[in-house]
Order: C-alpha cells, then sequence, then structure tokens
C-alpha cells in the first residue's frame, strides 16, 4: 500500500528537492518506510519542524507543531526530515510535514 504525504517548503528549499525520478522513488519509500513505523497510516496529521539546514541534510530538528500529539507523526516528521536533501540551503528553516492518510 502506497502511502501519500506532501511535505511542503518555501521557495528556497523547494528548488532544492528537484531530482531525478529515481530519488523521488526512493524518498517516498523513506517516507512510507517512516510513517509504517511511527503512526497509523490510515490517519491524517500536520507537523511542523524547526530544523538546522547544512552540508546537503538536517539537523537538530524540533517539533513547533503537531496537529495529532502521541500518536506517532512527531516521531515520523523527524525520520522524515532525516532523509530530505537540503542542496546549498544552509541555517535555521521551518519544515511543515502533511501525512494525509490513506482510507
Amino acid at each position: 500500500m502506497k502511502n501519500k504525504i506532501s511535505v511542503i517548503f518555501g521557495v528556497f528549499a523547494c528548488a532544492s528537492l528537484i531530482g531525478a525520478a529515481s530519488a523521488s522513488a526512493s524518498f517516498q519509500e523513506k517516507v512510507d518506510q517512516c510513517l509504517e513505523k511511527h503512526a497509523n497510516t490510515h490517519e491524517a496529521a500536520s507537523v511542523t519542524l524547526q530544523c538546522t539546514a547544512g552540508g546537503g541534510k538536517l539537523s537538530d530538528c524540533k517539533v513547533l507543531d503537531n496537529t495529532a500529539p502521541g500518536r506517532g507523526f512527531d516521531k515520523a516528521a523527524m525520520c522524515v526530515a532525516e532523509s530530505l536533501p537540503m542542496g546549498a540551503k544552509t541555517g535555521d528553516i521551518k519544515i511543515p510535514v502533511k501525512f494525509t492518510g490513506s482510507n
């Protein structure tokens, strides 16, 4: 079963996510793994993280907002953040992550 996620970034971060189709498939697989490991794949939730971008990756992420506290979506979002490519973006960045759930 394929789970869906929308990862919404500002204009600068969006440009850094453009890549090959194989990279997108690999990222979607990671998203699916994180969601299945930490949260209910049938539920929807939004999580906002604040992270430090540098060296093409995110670090020191903290949860700023979670619409489904106690349901594991915060952990799923943190797991997803570990795999987000950041390109040359540096500094503090807010990452809104929306898990759409499946019916």
